[in-house]
């Protein structure tokens, strides 16, 4: 089911629909935050305060844009909290990252090798600019269109689009100088 049939049928009375959504995003939704505040308590109390305004006042939520309202409200929720705390925001892939890529059913040794990918992946992106690091991971490990991620980010769907190709010409740099070329990629 779509996020926005699960919304739909929570709005209907289903309740599971609600536990639904909550299992399908409070992880990632967590690990989004925790990215931001660096502190998992924080984001967990987070992440529990947007499905409750979610599931409680059950907001207008237009088709197709769940995701997009729920990590927007958590990221507005994050920078008010990052402000009051310390007057500055920023968004590191660490955490985020580990539970945005699964790890399935891999033999250990593709296990390691990705460890070691992954480990790689972080220190190039924590080299970039945070707009760049947060529109890449929102693109692509969040797999969120350019107006969802636009949405969440706050911006236009051009300005997305400019932040992704420079985000990616950068972290392309920073993987050349781990010795990672385009063909390893």
């Amino acid at each position: 089911m779509t996020d926005d049939q699960l919304y739909q049928k929570y709005l209907s009375g289903d309740l599971k629909a609600g536990d639904e959504l909550m299992l399908r995003y409070g992880d990632v939704l967590t690990a989004y935050l925790d990215a931001f505040l660096h502190n998992a308590h924080d984001a967990e109390d987070l992440m529990l305060d947007c499905f409750t305004i979610i599931l409680v006042d059950k907001p207008r939520i237009s088709e197709g844009h769940f995701r997009a309202y729920l990590f927007k409200m958590a990221r507005n929720k994050a920078n008010h909290l990052w402000k009051m705390r310390f007057k500055r925001q920023e968004f590191s892939p660490d955490e985020a990252l580990d539970e945005a890529i699964p790890s399935g059913d891999i033999s250990p040794e593709d296990n390691c090798l990705r460890s070691e990918q992954n480990a790689v992946l972080k220190r190039c992106l924590n080299r970039i600019a945070p707009q760049y690091r947060e529109a890449l991971w929102l693109f692509y490990f969040m797999d969120m269109s350019y107006a969802q991620a636009a949405k969440v980010m706050g911006g236009s769907t051009k300005k997305i689009e400019d932040l992704l190709k420079n985000g990616k010409a950068r972290l392309r740099k920073e993987l050349e100088k781990e010795g990672i070329t385009h063909a390893d990629i």
